[in-house]
Order: structure tokens, then sequence, then C-alpha cells
């Protein structure tokens, strides 16, 4: 206050307290605006609480050397308590990356750890932080807003550097038509420029880590954005580099929803297992709701990756889905680590779930019907004017009885979802709501609430009746006769084709099982489903390359390929009299005697996908179907695979 009371009197002002004692400035209106003017051409010194830690992390990631706690402390002119606070939580936050904080007396503070830790570290610290600053300064460079200075952005970017990295990403993902979350997208963008920026100076990847996983199309992608920077900067980055760079891309990848089928099929399970336990925990059958679990598999696919590689992941809207989905968060949090023993979801990585969830059960609330009753003293009036409110804020309420108090005494109330009274009721045996004929905002949000927690109450009976089945968007286009039966006619071609080209092969003897599915290979090509052996060949074995293909506690290996080589869908099992050691799809390896051959053309309808999801998903239903699948007897497995199919094709039938 002495400090502000100084600078006040060079402009003849003070500080003087009104009646209530709150502070204001006193003077001529020409003094505090001459204040003013000159307040706006100062740059401002204070830092917020996140951009002092920011700057003590950048400092500790640039220092070769330990660095003396009162060097930060005169930096940053903050006291030896304030230092010691942001050094607590900066060591809790590394810690999750495997980063060490190491502070000791006579040597200093000093970040330990590997170079990659570090460096998405750093990414996240500036996603979690500073998200909204990252997106306005991404945005005015991207519109030419932005003007080019000497200083850095947020302590660390330089504006014309960090430019030449935007343009390069996304010229390239508008010329390959691929699409990242926005939190993605920008989390790469860093990943980019902090990527050269330690590169250049001198802060190399010592761990080469083995990157079978990767694809070549994301190894390529990263190599034309390199060459962009590159003929800009004209700073190159090794290999290894690149290789850090295409593993972080792959796990920032959005996959559509319709472009995916099933080829993970440990993936799919924990998926079906993972709807079926949250479904028990919610008292909600969500199993049948395809689109959940093909929205789930789009998403978990890229997210597993992410945390197995420890790439981390933000989500900005994590707290506000905590607060609006507390036990669903809770139930999916318990879920996850059910189901995916191996694997530790963040809390961010669980927003993203529950979405999915919330979204499906908001779907089946708009799908719902209730039978109301409104009671008021007469029957009239008050109660003419709630029907028209709870009609217009309740739509779920289509169907609504008036009645007066006397005439309520003749009616069975268990025939109603909802009793809603303008006046208390002398009871307590059936349950009521007491609103205010206006319907107030807060009676319809205790309205919402009651009607929340009655669908996901344990009233099955309720739930059968009043929901209705909601519809998977299989079929595209305006639903008409004709749509309807063309793309009905083609659902029943693509099950045929499939059943048609299912062969089982038993006896097959050879060096190798690369041999074997050669064999599978060209047999294939005789019966005229591929156009050519070699392409499908070599695109097999690169799959195996990726990731393990056997499915652990079985002894079968899926090999599957979609592929313009492809003419028709085809699923083909060979029984191995001797077996083989495969590499399994959870990367131990196991014990194989069939292969089953899954293959299919490279444009897939969304209808097709599902089949394909279907196949694959049937063979590790449960242990009796994984027996059928294993017995190499054809006739059982034709069997099963047409009960799965009569079955699809009959739901299909009724949601439409």
């Amino acid at each position: 206050m002495r400090n502000i009371e100084k600078i006040l009197s060079e402009y003849n002002l003070k500080i003087s307290r009104n009646k209530d004692n709150f502070l204001y400035i006193k003077g001529k209106n020409e003094d505090i605006f001459k204040l003013s003017q000159s307040l706006s051409r100062m740059r401002p010194l204070d830092f917020s609480v996140d951009q002092r830690k920011l700057i003590v992390l950048i400092k500790l990631l640039q220092a070769k050397e330990p660095i003396k706690q009162h060097a930060l402390i005169s930096d940053l002119d903050i006291s030896a308590a304030t230092i010691a606070s942001y050094l607590d939580d900066l060591q809790a936050f590394v810690k999750g990356f495997g980063l060490m904080l190491i502070r000791k007396r006579n040597f200093g503070i000093q970040l330990s750890g590997n170079e990659a830790s570090k460096r998405k570290a750093l990414g996240k610290f500036f996603i979690q932080h500073f998200h909204e600053e990252l997106i306005e300064a991404l945005f005015q460079l991207d519109h030419h807003r932005f003007r080019y200075t000497d200083s850095l952005f947020l302590h660390y970017f330089e504006p014309a550097y960090l430019n030449v990295v935007q343009n390069a990403v996304n010229t390239e993902l508008e010329e390959k038509k691929i699409d990242l979350a926005d939190s993605d997208y920008m989390a790469f963008i860093l990943q980019v420029y902090i990527t050269y920026q330690r590169y250049s100076k001198g802060y190399r990847l010592q761990d080469v880590d083995h990157h079978s996983d990767l694809e070549e199309s994301d190894i390529a992608f990263v190599q034309s954005v390199c060459h962009r920077i590159e003929n800009e900067i004209k700073n190159e980055i090794s290999e290894l580099e690149k290789q850090y760079l295409a593993e972080y891309f792959k796990g920032s990848k959005v996959q559509s929803a319709e472009s995916v089928y099933d080829d993970n099929v440990i993936t799919s399970r924990n998926i079906k297992h993972l709807i079926e336990l949250v479904s028990q925990k919610i008292n909600v059958d969500l199993t049948s709701d395809f689109s959940l679990f093909q929205g789930l598999l789009a998403h978990l696919k890229p997210s597993i990756f992410r945390i197995r590689k420890n790439l981390g992941s933000y989500n900005p809207l994590t707290e506000q889905i905590k607060q609006q989905y507390p036990k669903l968060f809770k139930v999916i949090t318990d879920v996850t680590q059910r189901v995916f023993k191996d694997l530790s979801f963040p809390d961010d990585e669980i927003a993203y779930i529950v979405l999915h969830f919330g979204a499906s059960l908001e779907q089946r609330q708009s799908n719902i019907n209730l039978h109301a009753l409104v009671v008021c003293p007469t029957g009239i009036g008050a109660s003419k004017m709630l029907e028209t409110r709870l009609r217009k804020e309740i739509p779920c309420i289509t169907n609504i009885e008036i009645s007066s108090i006397k005439e309520m005494k003749t009616k069975d109330l268990d025939q109603y979802d909802l009793v809603f009274s303008t006046v208390r009721l002398p009871w307590a045996k059936h349950t009521y709501i007491y609103v205010n004929p206006l319907l107030s905002k807060e009676d319809v949000k205790n309205i919402e609430g009651y009607i929340n927690s009655y669908i996901h109450s344990d009233q099955k009976d309720f739930r059968e009746k009043n929901v209705k089945p909601i519809e998977t968007d299989f079929l595209s286009g305006p639903k008409t006769l004709d749509n309807l039966m063309d793309d009905m006619k083609y659902m029943y071609s693509s099950i045929s084709t499939l059943l048609r080209n299912l062969k089982v092969y038993t006896g097959l003897n050879g060096e190798d099982y690369r041999g074997i599915i050669r064999l599978m290979v060209e047999s294939c090509f005789q019966q005229d489903i591929i156009k050519n052996v070699d392409s499908i060949y070599r695109r097999l074995l690169e799959r195996e390359k990726i990731a393990g293909l056997g499915i652990p506690g079985t002894n079968m290996a899926l090999f599957h390929c979609q592929d313009q080589g492809v003419k028709k869908l085809a699923f083909q099992l060979g029984h191995l009299d001797t077996p083989f050691i495969l590499r399994g799809m959870d990367e131990k390896p196991m014990s194989v005697r069939n292969i089953l051959l899954l293959l299919a053309p490279e444009e897939l309808t969304p209808i097709q996908r599902e089949i394909m999801s279907l196949v694959s998903s049937t063979i590790i239903e449960d242990n009796k179907s994984i027996l059928i699948f294993s017995s190499a007897n054809e006739h059982l497995i034709r069997e099963k695979l047409e009960k799965s199919f009569y079955q699809f094709i009959k739901n299909k039938i009724l949601e439409e």
C-alpha cells in the first residue's frame, strides 16, 4: 500500500475510505486519466503462480548443472517458503512422468530422468495450465494476427518458429485428410516444437525404444512434417527423434467410429466386458447399444496406446465431467481398473470414456415415454397451467392426466410413473413431487433429477415398459422404403458372401506358419476372393509386425487384412498338425494351432464393418465359442456364425 500511495502522489492522487470502509482513489478526473494512460503503457512485472512454476520448470529443464535455490528466489523475487511450495507442486507433477526432482543442501536443485519424459512433462504442463493462451496464440498465428517480436511466448516459444511448425503440421493434416482432436492437435504441435528446440540445444533422446508397433503411414506423415520444417529453419533432427514424434502422432489420431472394424480382438472383448459391467453397476442395459461399442473402440485404441507409451493426454472438460456425472465417473474408474488390469487410466482418459457412456444415457433418456398424474384441489385452473409447463419443460413426459384430490382416491396410482401435486398430500404410501403451478427452474431441476434416479433405479419393469429401443445409425440416407430394402439386401448379400467363402483347412504342415498362411492365401486366389497372392501375403505379414495376432487364452491367431486387392469378404481357418510359437496380442509368446484368416476389401460400408466386428467378437464370445473355433469342425463353426448373423439381422429389423 505504501508503494501504491507513492505512485499515486506523483499524480496528485491519494487513497481514501468511504463510509462502508471500502478503499478508492480520490482526485481529479484528469489526474486519474493520466494515471490510467501511464499504466496502460507499463509492462507488468508480476507473474501468475502458474507462470512462475513454468519458469522454474523451464529453468530446470534447460540447466545442465544443479540450480541453487537462492538463484530462483532472486530471479522470481519471491520468498524461500514460496519457492519451496512451487518445488513441492512440481515434484508431484513430474513424478507422474517418471522424473525425479532432486533437492539437496549444498547441491542445489536438479530434474533427473530421461529426455523423452522431460519433453512429455513440459508439453503436458503447457496444455494443462495454459490451454486457452495456446489456443489463442495458435489461432492468431494461423490468421496472421500475431506480431512477431524478440520476446518469447509463455517464456519458451519463438512465435515465428512456432508458426513454421504449425503450418507444416496443418498442411500435412489437410493433404492426408487426417483429423486430430483439439487437445491432441495442440499437444502434437508442442511436441514437434519442443523436440526441435531441445535437439538444437543438445538435448537428445538417449533410449532407443522398439518401434515395431508404428505404422508406415505414421512414420511417413512425420517425415513429411519434418521435411517442411527443416526447409524453413535449416535445422535437422535424427531418425530416432522422428520415430519419437511418430509414436506421439499415432497416439493422437482420431479414428472415426464408422471407419473402425474390429482388428484387435482383445480390445473388442475388453470393451464389451466394460459395457456389461457398467450396465450392471448403473442398472441400465447398454450392451445392445452398438454405437456406444463402436465409439469406445474408436477412442480406446489410441487411448490405450497413449497410456502404454506414457504419452499423456489432456481433457479440458475433466472437472466439468466429474461434476456432471459424479457417480458414472466413479463407476467407470472402478470398472476400467477391473477390465484393463495392466493399465492405469488417468482422470483425463476416464473423462473421455464417461462422455461416451453419458451420451448413450442421454440418448436413452430422450427415448423415454413417461405417464404422469397431476393433482390439484379442484382439477382445473392451476393443474392446466402445470400441464402446459410440464409438456414444455419435460418432453419425456408424453402422457398427462389431471385429477382432483377427490377423484384421485379412486385411481390406481401404480399405473403412473410420476405423480405431481400443487398442494401437500396427506399420505406417505405413494411418492409424489410437490411443485409450484408455474413450475419454477428449481422445480424443473428437481424433476429431472428424480427422473434420472428413477430411470437408473432397479425398477426393471419400468425400463422395459417405457424405454424405446435406441436406433443405431447403420443405414445411410433417408429412411424411405427403397433405402431400407436396398440396405437390407446389401446386408444379406454381404453375410451370404462371407458364409459362402467360409472354409476350414485341416492337416496343414510346413516348416513355419508363414508357409501355411501362404498356402491359405493361394487358395483364396483360386477361389477368386483376392486379385494377387504376393500383395495380400505381404500385407498379412506386415500387420503381424505391427502387433501380435495370437489371441491370449486360446490356441488361435487372427490374421486379417483390409486391402484393395481383396474382392470379397472371407473368413477361413487353418488347423495345424504341429503348433507354432507366435507373438500374442498381449505381446507374450504363445502356442498357436489354428490360423484364422479374415479378409475384406479396402472400402467397407458401415454395415460391412459391423459384420467384420461381429465375426471377430463371436470368436471369443465365451469359452464355448473358443472351443468351437478351435475345433476345426466346419459344420460347428458355420452353425455358430449363422446363429450370430441370425440374431444380428433380427436386431436390425427390429431397430428399423
